[in-house]
C-alpha cells in the first residue's frame, strides 16, 4: 500500500476533526497521527475511510478502534519520550505505532495470533521496533517490569492484579473497564505498591479483554 498525497490530504482533515475534541490537546499526538499512516492498518477496501472516525473490523473478531478514542486515551496516558509502555491488545498495530511514533519504548501483547502476525509485518513496515508477544494480556509482561505507563485496548471486566503490579509507582494505567457493551474509560496513578488513585473518563465500547492466546 501507497502513502500519496491524497492519504496525507485525508490526514490533516482527520487532525483538524480531532484538534475539535478540546480534551485532546497534546500536540505530539496530533504529529504521531500525521506521521503514521492509518490506512496501512486496514483492509484496502476501506482505505477510502481511513480518516474517519470510524472503527472498522480487522478480523478475528476485533476491531480498530475510532481515530478520537485512539488519541483520547493517549491524553490520558501523559506519554513522555523514552518511557516504557506496556499496550495489552496490540490489534491492527495502529495504537502501537503511534505510542513509537511519540518515542516510548513499547511492549505489545496480542492474544489473536492473526492479529499479531499481521501487525507485526506492518509495523515493521513502517521501520517502528516495538517488543510485540503473542500472549495472554491478562499476564501482562512481568519478565520486563516495572512500565512507566500501561494502555489496555480492550474491555476489561476487572482490572487484572498482574497488571497493577507491573506499573510503577508514578506510574499511569488508562484501561476501559466494564461488562457488557460499554466500559468506563479509567485512568489510575499508582501512589505506593498497595494505593492507586483512580479518575473515570465517560464510557467507550471496546471488544472484550478475554484471558489465553488464541492460535
Amino acid at each position: 500500500m501507497q502513502d500519496t498525497y491524497k492519504f496525507k490530504g485525508m490526514r490533516k482533515q482527520l487532525i483538524a476533526l480531532l484538534r475539535q475534541d478540546e480534551r485532546i490537546t497534546n500536540e505530539a499526538i496530533f504529529e504521531a497521527f500525521d506521521q503514521v499512516p492509518r490506512h496501512f492498518f486496514l483492509d484496502l477496501v476501506f482505505a477510502e475511510q481511513a480518516y474517519s472516525n470510524t472503527a472498522f473490523q480487522i478480523g478475528a473478531g476485533q476491531t480498530i478502534s475510532h481515530p478520537v478514542t485512539v488519541a483520547f486515551q493517549t491524553q490520558l496516558l501523559e506519554v513522555k519520550r523514552g518511557e516504557k509502555i506496556l499496550e495489552i491488545g496490540t490489534g491492527s498495530g495502529f495504537q502501537t505505532s503511534v505510542l513509537c511514533q511519540m518515542g516510548a519504548k513499547v511492549f505489545s501483547v496480542e492474544r489473536q495470533k492473526e492479529l499479531y502476525m499481521k501487525a507485526k509485518q506492518i509495523i515493521s513496515h513502517l521501520k517502528f521496533t516495538p517488543r510485540l508477544v503473542f500472549g495472554d494480556g491478562y499476564k501482562g509482561l512481568p519478565g520486563y517490569a516495572p512500565f512507566d505507563k500501561i494502555i489496555v485496548t480492550c474491555g476489561a471486566p476487572e482490572i487484572p492484579n498482574a497488571l497493577l503490579d507491573q506499573l510503577k509507582v508514578g506510574g499511569i494505567m488508562v484501561i476501559p473497564v466494564g461488562e457488557g457493551k460499554e466500559q468506563t474509560m479509567k485512568r489510575l496513578i499508582k501512589v505506593n505498591e498497595t494505593t492507586f488513585d483512580q479518575e473515570e473518563f465517560g464510557t467507550f465500547k471496546f471488544v472484550p479483554m478475554l484471558e489465553d492466546k488464541v492460535r
